[in-house]
């Protein structure tokens, strides 16, 4: 049983494969986003976010996802053009999984096993959000409707520790 998100590798977006042990000792928030998605307009907070506290050891991982009413465009450049141009999307992006269901990616089942409660279980729409500290572990875990602002005090706890 994995310990920490050090323990998977991601896909990118040109098909090669990153150990997320490259993010070891950083604060890292996991996000799966869809482009067509009303909650879309969250890049900008998320944006806003990574550029302010980037250089404090804090990232966010974007993994795009179709399983909410197909809300994802189906060529990953489209996607990653369409991040890009309309929300100046710079924080690593990879490429499209499943958060759920029979073909989950195994990151996203580690990261609702682990974050139980009231949002636990699977995920339920786009633009869940996983805070995950400095050790590799889920600290807390963010409905779609979290605004990514609402996040920065949680965020300010943990890359102060």
């Amino acid at each position: 049983m994995p310990a920490t998100i050090y323990d998977f590798e991601a896909e990118k977006t040109d098909g090669t494969k990153q150990a997320l042990s490259d993010y070891k000792g950083q604060v890292v928030l996991i996000v799966n986003t869809a482009s067509k998605c009303g909650f879309a307009n969250q890049f900008d907070g998320l944006q806003a976010l990574y550029e302010e506290y980037k250089d404090q050891g804090f990232t966010i991982l974007g993994f795009p996802s179709d399983q909410f009413m197909n809300q994802e465009f189906d060529n990953i450049e489209e996607t990653m053009e369409f991040c890009r141009r309309n929300y100046g999307v710079s924080f690593p992006m990879y490429a499209k999984v499943d958060v759920k269901g029979k073909y989950i990616t195994p990151l996203f089942k580690y990261l609702t096993n682990e974050t139980k409660g009231i949002l636990g279980g699977e995920v339920k729409w786009n633009f869940t959000k996983f805070l995950i500290g400095r050790d590799g572990r889920p600290i807390e875990r963010y409905a779609p409707q979290t605004k990514p602002e609402k996040i920065r005090d949680n965020l300010k706890n943990q890359l102060i520790e």
